[in-house]
């Protein structure tokens, strides 16, 4: 390990990766380190079923009979899905990291609203036959989502009564639905609180149209899913640095951050100090360099039946499912719940893993998803964490130490994606480069 690197990136995270990758392609020499055997970190898939009842001390429950080849799952650990026209598609685009990787599309998206799980329109014309609201009111919410699909940059809002920078909740009351404002908000714009009701409306609609048009894209939901699970995103980044000369070393402790005049110079580990300009990597390998934020309790759920509503109809073999917190007495922040199943090459046959999480807001974790656990039962097995939340406490320009945040209790990548592109800012200098990315990707459906 005698040699001087442009980067050492700490952690397999699908955070490292990706910016490995990226600053891989981008000409620069890049040592990739992880304490673990296994790619993912924080955020792997385990594979065989097995070694999840392991982690969770639960081998005693384990029956292959019951839950079929183990090596047919691979279960994540933090559930996220991919928005079809958002920035994580165009960074696995411009990174050349889809020829490793399928997708498949996630069937369906609902919203917790009144007491029932109720679809969310994936065009103006469902918005016309929604359960959402009410009769008068279908025209007017077909009318949003027709508004939101029209809006460009360069012609911005063209709703009657806008005004740019207006509140966003003054631009919903243009539409007149205000009883649907949460699932406008939380289902739809994916805002992670109510605050946003009093910021100007144009993050909103930019936030609603990604959805209509990642809807567009693929049909059913905005969202896809890679087949074999998440743990596959990682490792397509870790190829793509290794293509452009990036090394990779997995089950290679950290000793120590070797520091100089304040700044890094080099990661010492098993005895050696590789050299290197600057140092990425997960929060836990920094402890003195970050400060807790908060905690994120999530259940994984092996289930054999799809999740239905209360009409028992199915919601299919796949959805993302929001509990607006307005919608859960006495919370301040979203939960959320994400399924996914045999059809992605995840589960055995015939089984589905639907994982609930949410931000913790009380000193009973586990009672604060009971909303979204009673409407998966019967389940076959049940694994609980509750996972502290980091975030650096400095940005990196001085010591040359960039750290990424964990991550958070929403089953999408859109947050991901954010940090993603802050610390390759902060790293590079400059923007990540979507300029070249004019091609969709290959799905089935």
């Amino acid at each position: 390990m005698d040699e001087e690197y442009d980067a050492i990136i700490l952690g397999t995270g699908l955070k490292e990766c990706v910016i490995s990758g990226l600053l891989s392609v981008s000409g620069k020499k890049v040592l990739h380190m992880d304490r673990n055997k296994y790619y993912g970190g924080e955020s792997a898939s385990i594979t065989p079923l097995a070694d999840l009842f392991n982690k969770y001390g639960k081998d005693s429950e384990y029956n292959e009979e019951s839950y079929g080849k183990g090596r047919d799952w691979s279960v994540d650990l933090i559930p996220k899905l991919i928005m079809a026209n958002g920035e994580l598609v165009r960074m696995l685009i411009l990174s050349g990291v889809t020829r490793y990787l399928e997708f498949k599309s996630i069937e369906s998206s609902y919203v917790f609203y009144k007491g029932k799980l109720s679809k969310i329109p994936a065009s103006d014309t469902e918005a016309l036959k929604t359960d959402l609201v009410g009769v008068f009111e279908k025209k007017r919410f077909a009318d949003l989502v027709s508004c939101v699909a029209k809006y460009t940059e360069e012609d911005g809002v063209t709703k009657k009564g806008y005004q740019k920078g207006m509140k966003t909740e003054d631009f919903i009351k243009l539409f007149n639905i205000p009883n649907v404002t949460d699932v406008i908000g939380h289902a739809i714009a994916l805002q992670l609180d109510d605050d946003y009701l009093q910021s100007p409306c144009e993050d909103t609609v930019k936030r609603l149209k990604l959805y209509f048009d990642s809807v567009s894209r693929y049909g059913k939901s905005p969202y896809l899913y890679p087949l074999y699970g998440l743990g596959e995103l990682p490792q397509g980044f870790a190829r793509l640095s290794a293509i452009y000369g990036g090394t990779y070393m997995l089950d290679k402790p950290v000793e120590e951050i070797v520091m100089d005049g304040g700044k890094v110079v080099g990661v010492k580990s098993q005895g050696e100090t590789a050299r290197t300009k600057l140092v990425v990597g997960d929060p836990s390998y920094f402890p003195d360099l970050v400060k807790k934020t908060g905690q994120v309790v999530r259940a994984i759920c092996i289930l054999d039946h799809p999740i239905v509503t209360k009409k028992g109809n199915s919601v299919g073999v796949s959805t993302q499912i929001i509990f607006p917190c307005s919608q859960v007495q006495g919370r301040k922040s979203d939960i959320y719940v994400c399924c996914v199943s045999f059809a992605h090459n995840v589960a055995a046959k015939g089984h589905y893993i639907a994982i609930a999480s949410c931000k913790v807001e009380t000193d009973n974790p586990l009672r604060e998803l009971e909303i979204a656990l009673d409407l998966l039962k019967p389940i076959k097995a049940q694994f609980n964490s509750v996972s502290d939340l980091y975030e650096p406490i400095n940005d990196g320009t001085d010591n040359k130490i960039f750290i990424t945040t964990s991550y958070d209790a929403t089953t999408h990548f859109e947050s991901t994606c954010c940090d993603i592109k802050d610390v390759y800012k902060r790293v590079t200098g400059e923007d990540v480069d979507f300029s070249k990315v004019t091609t969709n990707l290959e799905v089935d459906n």
